[in-house]
């Protein structure tokens, strides 16, 4: 199967999974998930069909595993980066002593002053090594990577959530947590 194809499907599912799930007309249920078929039907009757065996491909090979299948196989979601509202049902959990936040160059200024917010997505995401806060920096200019003094912030009570695919979610990170590589 073709790697360019594998990526414009992730490129679809991620779209429709986690922003705008109405333009194909599924219906995103509690914990963000959607049958397999429904979403399938969904691709084919918006011009977009994508075999059960892509979609497959997808979910095992994404390098950032954006998606899974619950436990049947039957249903799949996004992991994370949802600017729709729905509840992954994530439970709150200790981090690391010390996480990652990639972003552009031109972000730096605003974020020393107000900190990392979540903007229209549900929580900061944030990364356990510095290379893949880089690579994420890197979608958005030139790459800059802040440490997130992530133990403090749990012993102030921020809650921290870690998503199906390793990524760390936090709804903020203030100024004073923050640390520009």
């Amino acid at each position: 199967m073709e790697n360019h194809r594998l990526v414009k499907i992730s490129k679809y599912l991620s779209k429709h999974l986690r922003h705008q799930p109405e333009r194909i007309g599924i219906k995103i249920s509690s914990g963000g998930w959607v049958a397999v078929d429904e979403l399938l039907a969904a691709c084919s009757n918006h011009s977009f069909p994508i075999t059960y065996d892509e979609l497959n491909k997808v979910v095992a090979t994404n390098d950032k595993k954006r998606f899974s299948f619950d436990s049947t196989g039957k249903l799949i979601r996004a992991n994370q980066g949802h600017s729709i509202d729905v509840d992954l049902h994530l439970q709150t959990q200790i981090p690391p002593d010390v996480l990652y936040h990639g972003t552009g160059a031109n972000a730096v200024e605003s974020i020393l002053s107000t900190g990392i917010c979540q903007m229209s997505r549900h929580h900061v995401h944030l990364s356990t090594d510095v290379a893949t806060a880089k690579a994420v920096g890197k979608r958005h200019g030139i790459p800059v990577v802040f440490t997130v003094d992530a133990a403090g912030m749990y012993q102030d009570k921020f809650k921290f959530y870690c998503s199906d695919n390793g990524v760390w979610l936090v709804e903020q990170v203030p100024p004073e947590y923050l640390q520009k590589i």
